[in-house]
């Protein structure tokens, strides 16, 4: 049976098959006016739900971290229910219910029990993988974490044809479906190397809030969380932004979308992969906040988003902004599971990283909603999001310098 007991078939295979799946919560905005109208309920309201998705996906990674832990066929078995249960619950409410009923029903099914599956699931094959490719972790979560970002490009074409077709109820019946299927082959095949024993005593004796206590790990949560919110402050707008550059109804609009999600996938694997070659994998993170401030101050001083001087200057600062900021997003997820055991062994990694996401469940929050605030208040001003971001890349910065510093901690 050498052709499935090997890392491929027991790791990357079924960690594809798990968040190519529950990756497709970022296809968000595929939908969400079509629910909004569906229900008669106003797309303000109706994108909490997303906001409650992401919540939970960090509170469950974080709570559950021991769980995922001691049985990962136990966790995956829950992610796979949690979430296609969600999944088609949802769909379940925009049919038969309208108004408060449905909002309600929605944020139940896609906020909370979808989410509980996607931060169970996210969490679980990470261990795995990285036990497997012991020698390259990173290139490992960075395959895995991959797919949760390309599920957007490859989940959006077809949810959007299935809307055409047959509504939008019976997309989230199809691909409840679909996802069943592929999140149980994900389940039967995941398994950790043989001789790889879960110790009871290391697992019961972990404290959580002692974790918050560590410099080092405080200075990674708060500089992963600072990644995302700044990420999600920019690319929850990004057709908008793309609007003002281009255009209502530019061609590019429909592209470039296209194109950042590939940089965000590209990040994801790229960025992860080169830490394999670092002496200090924290290095990654110096470069993405380095280019992420250098890129949003030559969009802020050239006025690339509103009253630019120049079409085509404009045009290559923009999205080159939302290249960089993608590629900086997605590298930040990839690389973090790597960084955690190179400062912490792997003995505890499934329940520090679970931590570590809980600054995703703040971030999923306080990103989008600074972004509506600012507009609300300032008549719109886009460049006002860009000195907050840059400001907080900045504080990013000083925190991976002066907190997480050099590796210091040997694996245990």
């Amino acid at each position: 049976m050498g052709f499935i007991n090997n890392k491929w078939m027991r790791a990357a295979v079924p960690a594809l098959l798990i968040h190519c799946s529950i990756g497709t919560v970022y296809c968000w905005s595929t939908f969400k006016t079509a629910i909004a109208e569906r229900i008669g309920m106003s797309p303000f309201a109706v994108g909490w739900a997303f906001s409650l998705a992401i919540f939970f996906l960090g509170m469950s990674a974080a709570f559950m971290g021991k769980m995922v832990e001691k049985d990962i066929h136990k966790s995956s078995l829950l992610s796979c229910i949690c979430f296609t249960t969600g999944m088609i619950g949802t769909g379940l409410f925009i049919e038969f219910t309208t108004g408060v009923v449905a909002l309600i029903g929605i944020f139940v099914c896609y906020g909370c029990i979808m989410g509980i599956g996607l931060g169970v699931g996210y969490l679980t094959p990470v261990k795995t993988l990285m036990l497997w490719f012991s020698e390259n972790k990173g290139l490992a979560t960075g395959i895995s974490i991959m797919g949760f970002g390309l599920a957007k490009a490859i989940a959006t074409p077809i949810m959007e044809a299935i809307q055409s077709g047959l509504g939008i109820t019976w997309m989230f019946y199809i691909l409840g479906g679909v996802y069943f299927i592929m999140m149980m082959l994900g389940h039967f095949l995941l398994k950790k190397p043989d001789g790889w024993v879960e110790s009871d005593e290391d697992n019961d004796s972990f404290k959580p809030m002692s974790m918050f206590k560590n410099k080092v790990f405080l200075g990674i949560w708060l500089m992963f969380f600072i990644n995302i919110h700044c990420g999600l402050a920019l690319i929850s707008y990004e057709k908008q932004i793309l609007e003002i550059v281009f255009g209502a109804g530019a061609v590019a609009i429909a592209i470039v979308p296209s194109i950042t999600a590939a940089a965000n996938a590209l990040g994801r694997i790229g960025y992860s992969t080169i830490s394999d070659k670092m002496q200090q994998r924290n290095t990654v993170y110096k470069i993405i906040f380095t280019s992420c401030i250098a890129i949003s101050a030559v969009a802020l001083f050239s006025g690339a988003i509103m009253n630019g001087f120049g079409v085509l200057i404009m045009v290559t600062i923009v999205v080159a902004l939302l290249l960089i900021v993608n590629l900086g997003y997605g590298g930040g997820f990839s690389t973090l599971p790597a960084l955690l055991s190179e400062r912490f062994g792997m003995k505890q990694i499934s329940k520090i990283h679970g931590l570590a996401l809980s600054a995703w469940a703040v971030a999923g929050i306080t990103g989008n909603n600074m972004s509506e605030l600012i507009l609300s208040f300032s008549n719109k001003n886009y460049n006002l999001i860009l000195i907050a971001t840059t400001v907080l890349y900045a504080v990013a910065l000083v925190v991976c310098l002066v907190m997480v510093g050099k590796k210091k901690v040997t694996n245990k």
